[in-house]
């Protein structure tokens, strides 16, 4: 599948942007913001003359001295604005570290003769990849410390990370840059010792054969898309690793996965609106990869197999997708098993020898419904709150007969729980501790819609500390997403205590171009539909001012990446709405972006957002792109995050944005812009370095807000 302008730990509250430097003490007079030098540059497109006078910024430079002062300078300048927080950032960060088990295991989870599960230590920054053979109280194992490996790097990322069969060896992808090209090396585990075969410039995604000795992994092309999958045998030059699977159309990518009985091998290539599966027994990883069905317009189809036959969720004749069989040795005769719901969107399956798990989402809540591997006898787990969430658990052995996942809530914290099927009955496995204490009927919990401009009800989850008195009076920051499909789902936070505790009422706008109403929220906020993602954010707003839960002069937005286009679109869009805006790597050079074929992700985003080379799109694209409609008015105060190895936003989006809104606006309003120089678009990799980050922008929104302590 494509790979998307979107962090891959997207939350409610994202956690992306730069390490946070000591900040500057008070000046006496107020440092002057950088002025990027201007360079016109006329480009023709459809016979529209187009000036960007800050396209210098971009063109790779991420070595030139030039732009690398540019951004320098301009985070020295943000330090300067923001030193008059220092104290507010520090206490922002104690507070939040003194809430989280610094020390702590997760729910181990059994695969084979393993007990699998990671752990973090007090002063670490990363996990500790761990487990035990037999029982919990067998000696430990370290599989990979993930500390020692970062030690000397400015960025660590762990991408794939897969265990043979035989449990013997260890494939796994590090990532040192944030740019996502992984190092794939393999572990003895037997021995402890890294294996020769080491292989470069791969995206992360790896897959063992049945044999314990064959990998299969995945490289990307020069635009970042997924396009080879290669077999290596271990102990074998990997110059002469075999192509196995190859994607040429550039609205593709490829991956390879497998089944969860681990009786298939998978070789899946995908866009956002097509499909197709090839599969191979797992125990003959040198044979030829069978196609399920080959790939069509608008058909999309994902696989798993059970008993002899392949379970297939697909939207054939089903915009909410449903689930058919086909037998193994007639794949592409597909049967209804599950039929489509109108009102219930069948977001993805989990097996199980006698069950199967359902996840659904209807009117913006998840749910999982079990059933018979027949698809009869199906009912519903209930759970106690009306707004809430459930994420899957990993759920890795075929046989299990219980299904874990963790429920959440704005004011739940997550709890891991296995759900025996057959007797309906759960156990709690792990509820999240809060260090210090945390009272939850302190806060409350509420949906509330908002009518959108063409009369579509919008989704609002909202959480507070009690009592409300909604007389328009409390502060309120809003979040949201809204794009590829992505649903924002209500998890709970103990960062956003910080926020709560000091009357911030936290609300998150569930606007098209997600799912969480269904496959139609998302195509009614996409291509020629794309508006509907910014004027039902702008809906919402109004809604939470009209509805007194805050005002236009302490209300504040964030958004990250795609998000990030939303927050640039709304603030041109209705710049007098909002106090204050966060605005995380934002995608807001949408048009110069989506022309050029040659930067990460464009050719197969062109499904999502248009092809400005046809004039249809062109036009709609530059009627909203917020670089492009950058006018010279009063704009709220905004915070603006970039990361220089960031593939998916390049640095120079935020950056000439940046650039062109301080040539163009009218007001006195703060205007920053950070910049990691390390990372990329997840921001920085170490968990106390993120809440740094996240210290540095609450205290931004808080400052703004009127809250200084």
């Amino acid at each position: 599948m494509p790979t998307m302008r979107i962090h891959p730990l997207h939350a409610p509250l994202l956690v992306l942007g730069s390490v946070l430097a000591c900040a500057a003490p008070v000046l006496a007079q107020a440092p002057q913001p950088p002025v990027a030098r201007v360079v016109p540059r006329a480009d023709t497109t459809l016979g529209d003359v187009r000036i960007d006078n800050y396209f210098w910024l971009r063109d790779d430079h991420r070595k030139d001295p030039a732009v690398i002062g540019y951004l320098e300078e301009e985070n020295r300048y943000t330090d300067a604005m923001m030193g008059h927080t220092a104290a507010l950032q520090e206490k922002l960060f104690q507070e939040m570290k003194g809430r989280i088990r610094e020390t702590d295991l997760s729910v181990p989870e059994r695969i084979g003769n393993y007990f699998y599960y990671s752990r973090t230590e007090t002063g670490k920054q990363y996990p500790i990849l761990a487990r035990k053979r037999g029982s919990l109280s067998a000696p430990e194992e370290v599989l990979l410390d993930q500390n020692r490996m970062a030690e000397g790097t400015r960025y660590f990322s762990l991408g794939a990370y897969e265990v043979s069969p035989d449990a013997r060896m260890l494939a796994f992808a590090v990532d040192t840059t944030g740019a996502e090209r992984y190092t794939l090396m393999v572990k003895d585990l037997t021995t402890g010792r890294i294996l020769p075969d080491r292989v470069e410039q791969v995206n992360g995604n790896v897959e063992w054969a049945a044999d314990n000795r064959t990998l299969f992994y995945g490289k990307s092309d020069a635009a970042n898309r997924p396009h080879r999958i290669l077999r290596h045998t271990l102990g074998t030059p990997t110059a002469g690793d075999a192509v196995v699977g190859e994607e040429p159309d550039e609205l593709f990518g490829i991956g390879v996965g497998r089944t969860k009985d681990r009786r298939y091998l998978l070789i899946s290539s995908g866009s956002f609106n097509a499909s197709e599966v090839r599969v191979l027994p797992a125990d003959q990883p040198m044979g030829t990869f069978r196609m399920i069905r080959p790939r069509k317009a608008e058909l999309l189809y994902e696989v798993e197999h059970h008993g002899g036959r392949f379970l297939i969720t697909t939207n054939e004749n089903a915009p909410n997708f449903k689930l058919v069989s086909a037998p193994a040795s007639d794949p592409g005769n597909w049967r209804d098993l599950v039929p489509a719901n109108d009102s219930v969107l069948l977001d993805g399956i989990d097996v199980f020898r006698n069950h199967l798990v359902l996840y659904q989402r209807q009117n913006a809540v998840r749910k999982i419904r079990v059933v018979r591997p027949d698809g009869t006898g199906g009912y519903d787990v209930g759970f106690p709150e009306p707004v809430y969430t459930i994420r899957p658990g990993q759920n890795p052995e075929f046989d299990s007969p219980t299904v874990r996942f963790t429920y959440t809530s704005l004011v739940t914290p997550a709890s891991v729980y296995d759900f025996d099927m057959a007797r309906r009955t759960r156990e709690l496995r792990k509820a999240t501790e809060v260090v210090g204490g945390y009272d939850p009927t302190r806060y409350a919990t509420e949906r509330s819609w908002a009518r959108a401009a063409d009369g579509t009800l919008i989704p609002l989850s909202i959480v507070y500390r009690k009592p409300l008195v909604r007389d328009g009076r409390r502060p309120l920051l809003l979040y949201a997403y809204g794009s590829y499909g992505s649903s924002t789902d209500p998890n709970f936070s103990s960062n956003n205590l910080s926020l709560l505790d000091r009357g911030v009422v936290y609300a998150i706008a569930h606007i098209r171009g997600g799912q969480e109403m269904g496959r139609h929220w998302y195509d009614q906020g996409k291509l020629l539909n794309k508006k509907n993602t910014f004027t039902d954010f702008i809906a919402a707003a109004e809604h939470l001012i009209g509805e007194k839960y805050t005002s236009r002069e302490r209300l504040a937005i964030r958004g990250g990446s795609a998000g990030g286009l939303l927050m640039g679109a709304v603030v041109n869009m209705r710049p007098d709405l909002f106090r204050a805006v966060v605005a995380d790597v934002p995608f807001v050079d949408v048009i110069n972006t989506m022309l050029d074929a040659s930067i990460p992700l464009t050719a197969g985003e062109w499904l999502q957002w248009g092809n400005p080379s046809q004039a249809e799109y062109y036009g709609y694209m530059k009627s909203y792109s917020p670089y492009d409609n950058v006018e010279r008015k009063a704009y709220p105060a905004m915070l603006v995050t970039a990361g220089l190895n960031d593939p998916r936003v390049a640095y120079w989006e935020p950056a000439k944005w940046v650039a062109k809104l301080r040539a163009h606006k009218t007001d006195s309003n703060p205007l920053l812009l950070r910049t990691n120089m390390g990372a990329g678009h997840g921001g920085a990799s170490g968990r106390y370095d993120a809440l740094r980050e996240t210290a540095f922008r609450y205290a931004f929104i808080l400052d703004q807000l009127g809250i200084r302590d």
